[in-house]
């Protein structure tokens, strides 16, 4: 995979500037000879054996000699942790290495304590380490040697607990370099001249030979590791390969000499050293900006590539040879052959994608954002930016590609404005069906959609837009409806309504739209009985004017307690006849038929679909049929409700209306008031249609009429009966009805009003015992012509004698009667007048006597109690009125002129004297006090005196009675 030739300028470069007194040894040629980073600082080893730490200031906040002979050549900061590894060699001795605790100083030198110190074997061989590595916990070390011997230190160093030392690999070629790979066992990749091997010194597979990974090696300094990805990254002059845990992995072709490569983030960091005269002018390096043979001799290139997406980040050509590359603090930190430091800063992410939009690479922005781990919505923004610059170049279809991509953090509107031109219309309905699948599509988002798909007269995009499988709904489903009904797809609306539960909209949809009222009506009659009672009575009118007899029954079915929605059945042609299709199916109507397309298959009811017979050619479901099928399963329960909401649907479909009221009536559990209604509703309907017929045919509706209100169980009030009867001059009614409720005053009077008396002295006759109100009416009705009174003959007579004697008038009220007209004589009369005065003046005289008797008595007793009160009492008795014997002393005197023996009274010693009572005379006076009391508790119930007041014929009679009682009296009053 070769690199493409992107170069960048990703990084700001400066120099770092040490202080003067402080960058000496950084100018001494060859003093310094390793250098290491990490725990925020950067560690300097010399030549001398000093080691020399930098801050993030650049400034030696530490310096201490860790070793007295040799140079350190090799250094390892354990991240996380205040230890640094040392390794000083000279050629006339072992190497040796130290563990440091910088974070403890010894308190006699000042200098960091060394925790360990060991000398590192080489089989007693002297020949210079060529390569160092050691995991970060210090465990294991492997030191590889010029001479090809690799050595590997186990044990316990930060401890000082220890460590043994083995030579686990030997080879002919020079060791150039060595890694550490960790996982479930820890693998040592070794680099020869010649080889790339692989050896495990830890977990499963121990002890087994190195493995050869790679028959090409890689020069000192070209080995490096992945701490992401835990690969191991090797720079030839021709590419640079990755090397993981099964193998090599693709190479990334980069042509040209490496002398260095490290790992910096995302980027492999390579250091190519100065070019000579012999170098090809057709080096590849030169499309990436590489000079040619000109260049001075002590140039350094380098290089920050990234491999995975493959452009260069950064390339700069440095004067001197690079000593060192470093990163901490989060930069990039190159140290020269002449003691210069520079500091590569990575520019910020928005400035990158800047660059990058200057040159419109925008795929490689976005392989960049997600490389970079970017949210979505900065993702998106790369992509509209990628979408914009598509559309400029008039690539409508992958501009409209990156839109969708964006489609979560981009507003609409943005993208819509941009396609609402006609020829670009498929583009627009592609991302409107992109937003509405991710339910970002708002109502106006739904109606555009459906408007293209109307103008472009797509039927079929439009079906499988709104039968999109799923039950989330994607769309704005009253928009989609209102849409589909504007632009005539009715058949769509009515689906959608019917899926998802909206009954009214398909039933308003068939009758409004469609004009298709049997299947209106069959649907309503397969709803629940709630819902199809509010869909049949708002459009109650019109289905009857268009399918009169069908609604007329369901009427009927759901007022009488019988509505049981219809189910449908899938019939698929050519299936058996014994499958039990044949059990319970009627015949399919038209209406259903064409109904079953509004009906999505999973609506239906399938349990009694039939499967062909074996043999015989497959049907497929659009062949089905669908056919109405009845169950025996019992209507299902809901609230009757009262027959009168129904009267109103019935206008001007009077014959309906008869049948509804009819098959009502014979239902059962029929309420006292529905009755009323019912019935005088039906009376009234009989007698409106007989009044349009003629004849015989008026005479069979006024039958059905007379035969209604037949009977002592007729319901219908009186006067309604009577009042329809009048307005529609249906006589035989009228006397039907008084008769049976005993209306006789009113038939009395029919007669009056038409003057005919003999009817009214028949009537009178008839019905004169049984209604006494009729003798004053006869009264008034005889006298009030002369013709009449002539025609009734000695019935006045009768009369009078009837009202005298049953007191129903007074005989005043005879006398204003008679004279109201001046008909009657006093001669006529005279009988009648005579006789009451008769009888008066008797009352009159009886009166008279009995006031003069109570006038006497009342004066006899006031005369007794006065008596009784100022004059002595002379008692002459001489016997005991208990025991009959001779009185003597104690004896007791009564007023009463009754005397007793002291101990016949039997009198207890507590009671009073005025207590005692005359035994003889005690019933009757306590008679007296309970009479008294009852006046006085009745003389306090006026509810009472009110009640006789009602009750009573003569009032003035029952005010003298109850006045007697005492109830105006004082007493009462209080």
């Amino acid at each position: 995979m070769a690199v493409t030739p992107w170069q960048f300028k990703f990084f700001d470069v400066s120099q770092v500037k040490l202080p003067d007194d402080e960058s000496s040894f950084l100018s001494e040629p060859g003093n310094i000879t390793s250098v290491v980073s990490g725990s925020e600082s950067i560690f300097f080893g010399s030549s001398d054996g000093v080691v020399r730490i930098l801050s993030q200031a650049f400034k030696v906040v530490r310096s201490f000699r860790a070793h007295d002979r040799g140079a350190i050549n090799y250094m390892k900061q354990v991240p996380g942790t205040a230890l640094l590894v040392t390794v000083a060699e000279d050629l006339s001795n072992e190497p040796v290495l130290k563990v440091w605790a910088l974070d403890k100083l010894e308190k006699k030198t000042g200098i960091p304590r060394c925790q360990s110190t060991l000398t590192i074997h080489n089989g007693r061989k002297q020949f210079p380490i060529s390569a160092f590595a050691a995991l970060d916990d210090l465990s294991q070390l492997a030191v590889g040697f010029a001479n090809g011997a690799v050595t590997v230190v186990r044990g316990d160093l930060i401890h000082d607990r220890g460590a043994r030392q083995r030579t686990v690999f030997e080879s002919e070629e020079p060791i150039t370099g060595i890694e550490f790979r960790e996982g479930n066992i820890t693998t040592l990749y070794i680099a020869t001249t010649g080889r790339i091997l692989t050896l495990v010194i830890s977990g499963r597979g121990q002890g087994q030979p190195a493995k050869s990974l790679d028959e090409y090696g890689c020069g000192v300094g070209c080995m490096a590791v992945d701490k992401t990805t835990r690969d191991v990254v090797v720079a030839r002059n021709d590419a640079i390969y990755y090397y993981g845990q099964h193998g090599r992995g693709p190479p990334y072709t980069y042509d040209g000499e490496k002398k260095m490569i490290a790992v910096f983030k995302d980027y492999v960091v390579m250091v190519a050293p100065p070019k000579s005269n012999v170098m090809p002018r057709s080096n590849p390096l030169r499309a990436l900006g590489i000079g040619g043979a000109d260049d001075v001799f002590n140039t350094s290139t380098l290089t920050l590539l990234n491999t995975e997406l493959r452009f260069v980040a950064h390339q700069e050509q440095i004067s001197s040879q690079v000593k060192a590359v470093v990163s901490e603090w989060g930069d990039l930190f190159v140290l020269t052959m002449d003691g210069k430091i520079f500091r590569y800063h990575e520019k910020p992410f928005a400035q990158k994608l800047e660059m990058l939009y200057q040159r419109n690479l925008h795929l490689l922005a976005i392989n960049m954002a997600q490389k970079a781990g970017l949210d979505s919505s900065q993702q998106n923004v790369i992509l509209r930016k990628y979408g914009d610059y598509l559309y400029q170049k008039q690539d409508y279809d992958t501009a409209m590609q990156q839109y969708l991509k964006a489609i979560d953090n981009t507003e609409p509107s943005q993208v819509i404005r941009k396609f609402l031109d006609t020829q670009r219309i498929h583009n627009l309905i592609e991302y409107l069906e992109e937003l509405h699948d991710h339910h970002k599509a708002t109502s106006d988002h739904t109606t555009l959609l459906l408007n293209c798909y109307a103008k472009l007269k797509d039927v079929e995009k439009l079906e499988e837009f709104i039968k999109s499988p799923g039950d989330d709904l994607k769309f704005d489903l009253d928009t989609a409806i209102s849409m589909c009904r504007q632009g005539g797809y009715y058949d769509q609306a009515a689906y959608l309504a019917r899926k998802h539960g909206e009954h009214e909209l398909v039933v308003d949809i068939l009758i409004e739209d469609s004009k298709r009222y049997a299947e209106a009506l069959a649907y309503i009659w397969r709803l629940e009985p709630e819902v199809a009672y509010f869909n049949l009575m708002k459009y109650a009118t019109v289905l009857l004017e268009q399918c009169s007899q069908d609604t007329t029954q369901i009427f009927i079915d759901y007022y009488t307690g019988n509505f049981r929605p219809k189910k449908d059945a899938i019939v698929i042609p050519n299936a058996p006849a014994s499958s039990g299709m044949g059990m319970g199916l009627g015949v399919a109507s038209s209406a259903v038929q064409n109904l079953a397309a509004l009906l999505p298959l999973p609506y239906m009811n399938t349990s009694a679909l039939a499967s062909p017979p074996s043999g015989e050619p497959k049907s497929t479901m659009s062949h089905a049929q669908v056919i109405e099928t009845s169950t025996d399963e019992p209507p299902p329960e809901y609230k009757v409700p009262k027959p009168r909401t129904a009267f109103s649907a019935f206008v001007d479909h009077s014959q309906e209306f008869i049948v509804f009221l009819e098959a009502c009536i014979k239902s059962d559990n029929l309420r006292d008031d529905d009755k009323v209604d019912l019935y005088t509703t039906l009376f009234e309907m009989y007698l409106h249609t007989a009044s349009s017929k003629k004849n015989g045919e008026r005479k069979s509706w006024e039958d059905k009429a007379k035969k209604l209100v037949e009977g002592k169980s007729n319901p219908i009030d009186t006067s309604n009966v009577l009042l329809l009867s009048h307005l529609s001059s249906f006589r035989d009614g009228t006397i039907l009805v008084r008769e049976q409720q005993g209306l006789h005053f009113d038939i009395f009077r029919s007669y009056t009003a038409a003057k005919d008396t003999q009817g009214a002295i028949r009537a009178l006759r008839k019905y004169g015992p049984e209604e006494p109100a009729l003798y004053p009416a006869a009264l008034a009705y005889f006298t009030s012509d002369p013709d009449i009174l002539a025609e009734a003959g000695d019935e006045l007579d009768m009369v009078l004698k009837k009202i005298d004697e049953d007191g129903l008038m007074a005989p005043l009220q005879v006398i204003q009667t008679l004279s109201t007209n001046g008909v009657a004589t006093m001669g006529m009369i005279k009988q009648y007048l005579s006789t009451t005065i008769e009888r008066e003046r008797q009352v009159i005289a009886t009166n008279r006597r009995t006031i003069e008797t109570f006038r006497s008595d009342t004066e006899t007793k006031k005369l007794e109690l006065q008596n009784l009160n100022s004059k002595p009492a002379v008692f002459q008795a001489t016997r005991c009125k208990v025991c009959d014997r001779p009185l003597d002393l104690p004896v007791v005197h009564f007023l009463c002129k009754h005397s007793f023996h002291q101990r016949c009274l039997s009198v207890d010693e507590d009671v009073e004297d005025e207590s005692v009572e005359c035994p003889l005379c005690s019933g009757q006076n306590q008679t007296v006090r309970a009479i008294r009391k009852a006046q006085l508790e009745s003389a306090e119930r006026h509810d009472l005196f009110l009640d006789a007041l009602k009750r009573g014929k003569d009032g003035l009679a029952v005010v003298s009675e109850w006045f007697g009682r005492g109830v105006m009296g004082v007493g009462a009053a209080e």
